[in-house]
């Protein structure tokens, strides 16, 4: 074996101890002679240019994965089973999945009535991605333009809807042997919450739901006193534009470093103090014309965090939105171009301005999702008109990948086109196998297969990155695994250290980086609690054989990263690893 050159070499002092621990924890049966044969590696981070295998002129695959889930994609949330959550309306008319019994108790029978009842069927279905197969779950209250959030222990917490759904609280707790189903709380929300948003905050496991149609409120879910009501939040009033059906519904939510949330609606901005109810920042308003909020229906990320800052730089990403009087104008059949342009903000520190760019083409209806490496890609959608039955047209059917870190004007590339339209109530998720899910799609009351412009759309995709063709797999870690602390089943402490294992065929490129992700909860094109952060490594050791030990260091508390499931990732020169679930928490 040839000596490695000294780049290869961890350039600081690493503990004998941490080493040996690490070591005897994967390879306890190599002898002292085998530890000279290991390669002690730079912890490197994730890189502002170029990586190992280019990603110009990558632009991706699409495959079909089933030809009917039975039911819309409207809202999309994978869960720490590796399954994925999918439920539309229950008023949408008859899906692929009979029940016996109506939500009211009433059974269903063959009859010509209830054979057309809505409620005689399921609106939901769980996706196991291993079998490529949904199983159909039962919901009593209609959950149609509602919000959710994953707690702490994986549950998915699932909040408003419509009619006797606009109330409602709802839980998912993912079980892995098709036996679990939605459950109804016999607590309800203060406000109805019709077109909400929600976001998990970092203490005792709570989720505050903000806004919805006739709702210019906030709540927290669970309330901590049986008198607790919702909040009245000027903000909201300031940014509704009545006329064209809100526009600041569904609002952008982010959580700050500093435990304060970031709410975007229409085009204004504000850090909201939810211990005080206090706001204490306006931002500037993002300039254009235009809005961003459904019915305008932009989308929104927070970019990655990153340890090289304690994750403290919190930066902002809008793109997309319908242009003014979108919303109107296509209730008399004029469909208006939407906005091509982005906008990023530092939302810390005391200096703000939106750092303005353009997509290759106007986009609204879409969704942004971060993949592993940090980039961010912006799939479905369409180029006029707005959010509504029937309210756009011009489908976007080429993603886009937007690579943050460089530099201006070279940072969209246009990808593979789908021929599928994913246009109102469509959805997407990243998959830990790297690839993303793309659902839905239904500009109508009701199912709808004939003589429109745009179908109901039941087909399930998966759009491919270039990263997962197979002349990367030699760079690809594989077989990864976490150890924790004691028992595997125990959520890690945050500022803890941990060690994976994973395996690299050849030598680690000097572009090394783990992240972490926390899957969102995904409707109306915002994809609600997405986080990435690119966590440190401590130190890496890759034996003779290919195996690599590293030890990472959990992020530092709560406010960097709410307690919960996460997908952790190894991104090698650019080519990630097939992901797996830790949890962060408190001791």
């Amino acid at each position: 074996m040839s000596a490695p050159s000294k780049t290869q070499y961890y350039k600081r002092t690493l503990p004998s101890s941490l080493i040996t621990i690490a070591f005897n924890m994967f390879f306890p049966s190599c002898s002292k002679i085998m530890i000279t044969a290991l390669f002690f590696l730079v912890c490197f981070g994730f890189s502002d240019g170029a990586n190992v295998t280019p990603s110009e002129g990558r632009r991706g695959q699409w495959q079909l994965l089933l030809k009917s889930t039975g039911v819309v994609g409207m809202h999309v949330a994978l869960t720490y089973r590796n399954t994925v959550i999918m439920f539309d309306q229950t008023g949408a008319g008859p899906s692929s999945y009979e029940l016996r019994k109506r939500f009211n108790g009433g059974r269903c029978t063959r009859g010509s009535h209830d054979i057309m009842d809505s409620t005689c069927y399921a609106h939901a279905v769980e996706y196991d991605i291993s079998i490529n197969k949904v199983r159909p779950l039962r919901l009593d209250t209609d959950p149609w333009c509602s919000s959710g959030s994953f707690l702490s222990n994986g549950t998915l917490l699932q909040t408003g809807g419509n009619d006797r759904g606009a109330k409602r609280i709802r839980f998912f707790r993912p079980c892995g042997n098709d036996k679990c189903d939605w459950m109804q709380s016999k607590k309800i929300l203060s406000d109805r919450r019709w077109y909400a948003s929600s976001l998990l905050l970092p203490e005792h496991d709570r989720v505050v739901v903000v806004g919805g149609r006739r709702a210019l409120t906030y709540e927290f879910v669970p309330k901590i006193s049986p008198g607790e009501k919702s909040f009245d939040l000027p903000f909201l009033h300031q940014t509704n534009d009545r006329n064209e059906g809100g526009n600041n519904l569904y609002p952008f939510l982010h959580l700050s470093s500093d435990g304060n949330l970031f709410i975007f609606a229409n085009r204004d901005s504000i850090l909201l103090n939810l211990r005080r109810n206090k706001v204490i920042k306006t931002f500037p308003r993002i300039p254009g014309e235009g809005s961003r909020n459904y019915p305008s229906s932009g989308s929104s990320v927070i970019l990655p965090l990153d340890h090289r800052d304690n994750f403290q730089r919190v930066e902002v990403m809008v793109c997309g939105g319908s242009s003014t009087g979108a919303f109107t104008a296509a209730a008399k059949r004029r469909f208006l171009v939407g906005l091509r342009s982005c906008g990023r903000m530092v939302i810390t520190g005391n200096k703000h301005k939106w750092d303005m760019e353009h997509m290759p083409k106007p986009r609204l209806l879409h969704n942004m999702l971060i993949l592993p490496k940090g980039d961010i890609l912006i799939i479905n959608g369409a180029k006029r008109g707005s959010a509504g039955y029937d309210n756009a047209r011009n489908a976007s059917l080429a993603p886009y990948l937007y690579s943050p870190k460089k530099r201006l004007g070279a940072r969209f590339t246009v990808l593979m086109s789908t021929k599928i339209a994913r246009m109102y109530h469509s959805s997407a998720a990243l998959l830990p196998d790297g690839r993303v899910l793309v659902a839905g799609s239904n500009p109508h009351g009701r199912y709808t297969f004939h003589n429109v412009a745009y179908p109901t759309e039941l087909r399930l995709q998966a759009f491919v990155p270039h990263y997962m063709e197979r002349r990367y797999h030699t760079w690809r870690p594989s077989n990864l695994t976490i150890q924790y602390a004691g028992a595997t089943s125990h959520a890690i402490e945050y500022g803890k250290e941990f060690t994976v294992r994973f395996f690299l065929e050849r030598r680690p490129s000097n572009v090394m980086g783990f992240s972490a992700y926390a899957p969102p909860f995904t409707t109306h094109s915002f994809s609600m609690n997405q986080r990435m952060l690119k966590l440190r490594c401590r130190s890496m050791v890759r034996s003779g054989d290919g195996w690599v030990v590293a030890v990472l260091e959990a992020p530092p508390s709560s406010l960097v990263a709410p307690s919960g499931y996460y997908m952790l990732t190894v991104v090698n020169g650019g080519i990630p690893s097939m992901s797996q679930w830790v949890q962060f928490g408190h001791a």
